[in-house]
């Protein structure tokens, strides 16, 4: 299984074949991913342990175990911790390309562009 640790956790690739890929995302509290979005890919997040703050376009939301939020191909989102735990997504990645330099990133306190 192929991992990448970042700033804000780790994910781990546990699948990917043509025009999807899904991985397990680690928040760690505190962690927050950039406000970003993508040109070529759509995605669908499931969480499945803590509380995740996800925003989509507009609307910031806390989803907990089980809950789930689609994200459009080229809307904003952004993945956060604000918890004093672990938070885990599976997420699941639909489109035409699916590397990792397909993020166009708005806001990131990590610093990355």
């Amino acid at each position: 299984m192929y991992s990448e640790t970042r700033p804000w956790g780790t994910f781990f690739i546990l699948d990917e074949g043509v025009g999807f890929k899904v991985k397990r995302i680690a928040v760690n509290p505190g962690g927050r991913l950039s406000l970003q979005s993508h040109k070529h890919r759509g995605e669908h997040w499931t969480v499945v342990t803590g509380v995740a703050t996800v925003t989509v376009g507009e609307k910031v939301q806390d989803l907990s175990r089980s809950q789930h939020i689609d994200i459009p191909k080229g809307d904003k989102h952004r993945l956060e911790n604000n918890t004093g735990g672990l938070v885990e997504i599976i997420e699941v990645q639909f489109g035409d390309y699916l590397g990792e330099d397909d993020i166009i990133r708005y806001d990131d306190v990590y610093n990355r562009t």
